[in-house]
């Protein structure tokens, strides 16, 4: 069996090659901070489902969403240039939540440890 399926290959390459698009190409400021953390792509390599985080609050987020839906044409199109794949897969943008999830989980831990010890 290979270690790696052809559709996590080809979700590794768009987040190589869409990183560099916004470290370079897009001017956006609404996703000017924006760090891609992970691409999904489906078994058939039909939809490439992009997960981004960005630091700020529920505006910035929002905002995010907006400049990445606005800027999904070109990202679409740029990646279809770099990439020569024979279909293009439609690429769809989520916000990772997994960060706020691992620092909610981290402040309990330090709560509880810091409760343990007043309690010592």
């Amino acid at each position: 069996m290979k270690p790696f399926s052809r559709s996590d290959r080809v979700g590794g390459l768009i987040q190589k090659v869409l990183s560099e698009l916004l470290r370079k190409d897009i001017h956006d400021p609404r996703i000017a901070n924006a760090t891609i953390t992970g691409v999904k792509m489906s078994r058939d390599l039909r939809i490439a489902k992009i997960y981004y985080s960005i630091f700020g609050d529920e505006k910035s987020r929002q905002d995010a969403a907006d400049g990445f839906e606005s800027a999904r044409g070109f990202v679409k199109r740029s990646l279809a240039q770099e990439l020569g794949l024979r279909y293009m897969p439609d690429v769809r943008f989520f916000y990772d939540e997994s960060f706020e999830y691992g620092a909610r989980i981290e402040k309990l831990i330090k709560g509880i440890k810091s409760e343990d010890e007043t309690n010592s």
